[in-house]
């Protein structure tokens, strides 16, 4: 997907204060039998078109409204991801302004996810 200079620098901003996880270190910490608790931020037809096995929706557009509903220990680690780490590092970047202190964005996003053939559902 071809993005404007003016998103690229504003997601470029927002990456220089989160932390960014990889498929290959969750996969790790899956393999171990670690709970990661996955976000999905992206719109709700690409949710409902297939998604992480186990994640949870919570689209770009409501996160910030509903997220201490749904997560209200603003300790627990929280991996957002989106079609390519975009949307999810200017999601983390609100929520870590909104006090979550480990929330991280997943690098590669949906997109890799699918293209390594790991695990989906709809």
């Amino acid at each position: 997907m071809v993005h404007s200079k003016e998103f690229e620098a504003l997601v470029d901003d927002a990456k220089r204060r989160v932390v960014e996880v990889t498929i290959d270190e969750v996969q790790a910490r899956q393999s171990r039998g670690e709970t990661v608790r996955l976000i999905d931020t992206r719109e709700d037809d690409e949710w409902r078109a297939g998604r992480i096995k186990g994640a949870e929706h919570l689209g770009r557009g409501v996160i910030e409204r509903d997220i201490v509903a749904k997560a209200p220990d603003k300790d627990e680690e929280l991996i957002l991801y989106c079609g390519g780490g975009f949307r999810s590092a200017l999601a983390a970047d609100n929520l870590q302004r909104m006090g979550y202190t480990k929330v991280r964005s997943l690098a590669g996003g949906w997109r890799e996810w699918t293209q390594r053939g790991l695990p989906t559902e709809k």
